[in-house]
């Protein structure tokens, strides 16, 4: 009992840090994303610092460099980082390339998945919410597939979590390895 009280303590004091770290629209979406699921009965996910990392370099990737242009879509990495490039299109692509990005970046011993919402070709003045982030995902059974576990995704328990928002771009990353700051 100590040991799981404890483990508890230590996840909520790590998220608390860590979410100080997150803009009022990150945070904002974080807490949306934990209600929903908290709605349809799923547990909260800690926030990750690592995970959290991956989708503020990434956000700044499509913000900055702008691979999501041309063929690619926003699960696409430009070449021009620290990072394996690679373009997806019409969410056909190398899934390793998306979920070795954890490892590539930061400590983090999973797997990462990704859900992604803006784009470069329509909306360059766009400035991303949380409300519309959140929206988005709901009206795409894929997204929202990842976000509730269902069908594929049911097999996953997610255990942390990574948020960023920057100009017209959302990222969500999910991991099912606990992160170990």
């Amino acid at each position: 009992m100590k040991k799981v009280l404890f483990s508890l303590i230590l996840s909520l004091v790590s998220t608390f840090v860590w979410a100080q770290e997150l803009t009022a629209e990150e945070t904002k979406l974080y807490n949306y994303i934990m209600q929903y699921r908290q709605q349809n009965g799923l547990p909260v996910i800690p926030l990750s610092p690592s995970l959290t990392t991956v989708a503020k370099t990434h956000v700044s990737d499509l913000v900055v460099n702008q691979p999501d242009l041309g063929n690619c879509n926003s699960h696409s990495w430009s070449a021009k980082g620290k990072w394996t490039s690679c373009c997806y299109s019409n969410y056909n692509g190398p899934g390793s390339c998306i979920w070795d990005k954890p490892r590539e970046l930061t400590s983090y011993k999973g797997n990462g998945y990704e859900i992604a919402c803006g784009s470069n070709v329509c909306c360059s003045s766009f400035v991303m919410t949380a409300d519309y982030a959140l929206e988005s995902w709901q009206k795409s059974w894929g997204h929202n597939d990842v976000i509730l576990n269902k069908n594929g995704w049911g097999v996953m328990q997610w255990n942390a979590i990574g948020v960023a928002i920057q100009g017209g771009f959302a990222c969500v990353w999910f991991g099912a390895e606990v992160d170990q700051p």
